[in-house]
Parts: structure tokens; C-alpha cells; sequence
């Protein structure tokens, strides 16, 4: 595998597994509202509903997940596998790219799928034997956080945030904070019964709301922002009878063109463990941009980390 093949799939899996590890888990950022009660019998407003979901999310700790995202003709994944996120981010996800130009970069490296490991400091990424020819046989990616702050600038500095302080509610935050949200009605999901709450939030106005950035942080986002075309996110969530996110569906437009994501939630409170690969057989990202002599930028702000 050349060294410039090696250099491009090593920035998109950075920027890949990072992203998928927000969508399932996103922002912290709790919102404070009044207690509403559960339960499918008692009639409430959709924002009271949505608070009510958003704590119960929020307590349980854990949960299986299985998500399907694409992004124009970029790329389709999925990812499956479990996480915790009751003392920062924590668990494992099995992606697989099924399409696009991730796909065949990811054939080029010797494979279509990879284990992502994410640790409240950092994420791992486990390649293939192929990849590992570039990095003196070993088969783990180590990306610590700070890494990739560095590497996106102020949209790296969002990444950071997000992975560094995540529950798997973000989707219900948006919306409560976005105040634009409507009930659709009722609807069975993995035979369970949901209520099923839309609406569209303004990416930038959200994502002062749900990070810790700076005032120049967050201009510097918005402006990255809005260089990659991505302005609203039209969310779709869906709560069951016990007031847990058991789906919900992402819709944007980007530079990279439209942008569709659907996760799934199960059994919440599952047991997670994730700990750090051995040391002898993982490479430090840092370390490895280095000796591969990549460039001190990438396209991160369009989401891919591909150079056009």
C-alpha cells in the first residue's frame, strides 16, 4: 500500500469513527426543565415529554447500538456495537463501509470494516494487516482528543468536546433547545411501542449551546460551518412507553451532499467494557502523520478528511 494511500485513509478514519462515535453518543450539555411523568397513558406536551426522556436516557448508563449513515457519494457505513457513557465516553463499534469513495479507500488498506475503541482520552481504531506494513506491524490507531483538536482546528475543538463529554440523548437536546419540535404520532419500533417527535434545529445556534467552546471557538465553527454547506438538521426521534431513545433519524445537506443517519438503541443497561490495546501493537496518530510526512491540514471541515 503506498504511503500517500496510507496517509488519506488514516485522516478518514480519524474523522469517521470520531463522527460516528458523536452521532451515537453527541453532547453533555444537559438542559434543566420541570420533571414530567411517563408513561403512554398520560397525555403530556411534546417539550415536556422530551425532558422527561432526556433523564431517563441520561440515567441509564448504557446501551447497544446500531446505526446507518451516508454522506452524498462519499461514503454509506454502519456501525454496530455498544457504549457507556456514565463516566465519559466508553465501548466498542464495528464499522463497515458499504459504498462510496471511504469504501474503496478502505479496500485499498485491505478492508472494508474496523473496530473502533472509544476511551473518555482518546479513540482506536484496529486496521488491517496490510495497513499495519505502514506502521511497523501494528495493528491499532491511537487518536487522543487533543490530537484531533489540533488537527481540525475549531472543528476539531467541537469533536474533542462532544466525544469528551457524551450521552446518547444529544438528538432530544436539539430539540429541546431548538424549541421547534412536534409530535407525529404513535408508531411501533422493534415491536415496541413510541412516540415518534420531529423537527429542525439550526446547526450553529445548537452547537454553542452543547459544547464548552470559546466566544472565538465558535465563530471559527460556524464559519467551517458554513463552508461546508451545513446549516439545519431535520431530527427525528423516537421515545417508548419507559421514556428511552429507541431510534432516531439525522437529515442535513452538505457540501459533500445530503447527509442521512438512523440509529437504533436497545438494551439499555448493558454491560460495557473497553479498555486501551497493548501498547506493542498500536501506533500513536501523531506519531504516524509524522513519519509519513502528511501536510499540517486536512479537509476535516467537510467531513471527510479527503483532499480534493
Amino acid at each position: 500500500m503506498k504511503s500517500m494511500t496510507a496517509r488519506r485513509v488514516t485522516l478518514c478514519v480519524a474523522v469517521v469513527a470520531a463522527l460516528t462515535g458523536v452521532a451515537a453518543c453527541g453532547s453533555s450539555d444537559s438542559g434543566k426543565g420541570d420533571k414530567a411523568s411517563g408513561g403512554g397513558a398520560i397525555h403530556v406536551s411534546p417539550i415536556a415529554a422530551l425532558r422527561s426522556a432526556e433523564q431517563s436516557t441520561d440515567k441509564a448508563d448504557s446501551a447497544k447500538v446500531r446505526s446507518t449513515t451516508s454522506i452524498g457519494t462519499l461514503m454509506s457505513m454502519t456501525a454496530n456495537g455498544a457504549l457507556t457513557w456514565g463516566d465519559g465516553l466508553k465501548g466498542n463499534l464495528t464499522i463497515t463501509y458499504t459504498g462510496g469513495q471511504m469504501a474503496e479507500l478502505m479496500k485499498k488498506a485491505g478492508t472494508a470494516s474496523m473496530e473502533a475503541r472509544y476511551l473518555p482520552d482518546a479513540y482506536y481504531a484496529h486496521m488491517s494487516d496490510a495497513y499495519a506494513q505502514q506502521t511497523g506491524g501494528k495493528h491499532w490507531l491511537k487518536y487522543s482528543y487533543d490530537d484531533l483538536a489540533k488537527l481540525g482546528g475549531a472543528s476539531g475543538t467541537y469533536m474533542k468536546d462532544q466525544l469528551q463529554n457524551s450521552t446518547p440523548n444529544q438528538s432530544v437536546k436539539l430539540l429541546l433547545a431548538s424549541k421547534q419540535v412536534k409530535k407525529v404520532g404513535e408508531e411501533t419500533v422493534d415491536g415496541a411501542h413510541t412516540t415518534h417527535y420531529s423537527g429542525t434545529v439550526q446547526v450553529a445556534d445548537l452547537a454553542g449551546r452543547s459544547s464548552n467552546l470559546s466566544a472565538d471557538q465558535l465563530a471559527a465553527l460556524k464559519q467551517q460551518l458554513t463552508q461546508a454547506g451545513i446549516t439545519t438538521d431535520t431530527i427525528d426521534i423516537w421515545i417508548n412507553d419507559q421514556n428511552l431513545l429507541v431510534k432516531k433519524t439525522e437529515k442535513a445537506d452538505t457540501a459533500k451532499g445530503a447527509m442521512n443517519s438512523t440509529a437504533y438503541y436497545s438494551d439499555y443497561g448493558v454491560k460495557v467494557s473497553a479498555v486501551a490495546p497493548p501498547a506493542s501493537d498500536t501506533k500513536d496518530f501523531k506519531d504516524l502523520m509524522k513519519s509519513l510526512g502528511t501536510p499540517g491540514s486536512s479537509n476535516t471541515a467537510n467531513g471527510s478528511g479527503i483532499s480534493s
